[in-house]
């Protein structure tokens, strides 16, 4: 396999010794180019087999790539059967359970997509990449992810899930996201679910009119604005890193860059802390949405992982954190 195992020089750990599984997951540094013509071992990523994920198709290409010989492509097609509820079709790579981060800790993930032509441009829901608390079989409730890129009428935008907070009194339901002042974001309360979803990060095609479950505010997650937006899906590769640390307690902490901009930083309540949800967060990738008629594609190149910023972020200059 000629996967692309090294990180240059300069982004390279500078830690004495390599920590191994045993010590903790989370210090372990992973990569994957997509080079060869399966996963690479450095990566511990894996594609899984459900019902969900029979949508999909995964290849191992090099007609389309952002560096090395090679990208991932995935699709997916129209699979649900008709009438069938709350069915999904999804193409996700899925880290391997026994390398996933303890759900209180920190680490940087990093990877490029590349949104294939036709761009979905419909009202309907498409994820990219998605990171969630393991849920145990006791669990009661359907919890959506911490931290999610989403697509919708051809956006890209990002959200923050957690457990429902009470919104703030003097704002009424059904006002729009602009009435939100200064230390407060547009959420959607989900209080049927005990869950709300924040608005934390948009592209530069994001209108008034969009957005529109976003109707109230919230001080319970913070963000901040660092003068950047979102890359657009039509430009071709956007090179993602991004910290997670979630905190359902409001000890937690997302950093979100594109192709080297500083878009947000998010703190306060994100994720979340209900009985029975297990003890880490762990991270997917690939399209997922709800039945379509149409195939979708992505690419997917340059997957790392690390709890050093120098190790995701290539322009280190940037990090906020070392």
């Amino acid at each position: 396999m000629n996967a692309k195992y090294a990180l240059p020089a300069i982004l390279a750990c500078t830690c004495a010794a390599t920590p191994t599984l045993a010590d903790n997951p989370a210090q372990l540094v992973l990569r994957d180019g997509f080079d060869g013509t399966d996963f690479a071992p450095s990566g511990h990523l894996y594609y899984r087999d459900n019902f969900e994920q029979k949508a999909g198709t995964v290849e191992f290409q090099s007609e389309v790539k952002r560096t090395g010989t090679g990208a991932l492509k995935l699709s997916v097609k129209p699979f649900c059967p008709p009438g069938k509820a709350n069915c999904s079709e999804r193409a996700e790579i899925w880290e391997r359970t026994k390398y996933r981060v303890p759900y209180d800790q920190g680490v940087w993930y990093g990877f490029a997509v590349k949104f294939a032509d036709p761009i979905p441009s419909g009202d309907h829901r498409y994820l990219i990449a998605q990171w969630k608390r393991e849920i145990g079989p006791n669990a009661k409730g359907d919890f959506s992810p911490f931290l999610a890129l989403r697509l919708n009428n051809g956006k890209l935008f990002a959200t923050v899930e957690t457990n429902y907070v009470a919104p703030i009194k003097k704002q009424e339901a059904g006002s729009d996201n602009k009435a939100c002042h200064d230390g407060e974001t547009p959420v959607w309360f989900r209080q049927d679910t005990n869950q709300m979803r924040a608005l934390v990060a948009t592209d530069g095609n994001w209108a008034e009119s969009d957005g529109e479950e976003f109707t109230g505010c919230t001080d319970a997650i913070k963000v901040v604005d660092r003068g950047n937006k979102l890359p657009t899906p039509a430009s071709g590769w956007i090179d993602f890193a991004i910290y997670s640390k979630p905190g359902p307690d409001g000890s937690g902490h997302i950093e979100i860059f594109a192709n080297n901009k500083w878009i947000v930083t998010v703190t306060g309540h994100i994720g979340h802390a209900d009985s029975g949800l297990g003890k880490n967060q762990y991270f997917k990738f690939g399209p997922y949405r709800a039945a379509d008629t149409t195939v979708w594609t992505l690419y997917y190149d340059d997957f790392r992982r690390s709890p050093y910023c120098a190790d995701v972020l290539s322009d280190t200059t940037l990090c906020p954190m070392k």
